[in-house]
């Protein structure tokens, strides 16, 4: 849980003087854009190793 608040709290402190509203919230869109095609790559992968697909 430590680790949790702690990854909020560096996202928290990375928009806190970035400048214009508009930038602001487009790193913010882009951040959670980026998250979103990890969670989707981490679950391709859990899916290909509990379905026992074969690395060669």
């Amino acid at each position: 849980m430590d680790k949790l608040l702690l990854v909020k709290e560096i996202y928290l402190e990375g928009f806190k003087n970035l400048g214009h509203l508009l930038i602001k919230n487009y790193f913010k869109a882009l951040s959670w854009f980026c998250f979103g095609l990890f969670a989707v790559v981490v679950y391709a992968f859990v899916f290909r190793l509990i379905t026992g697909f074969a690395f060669d």
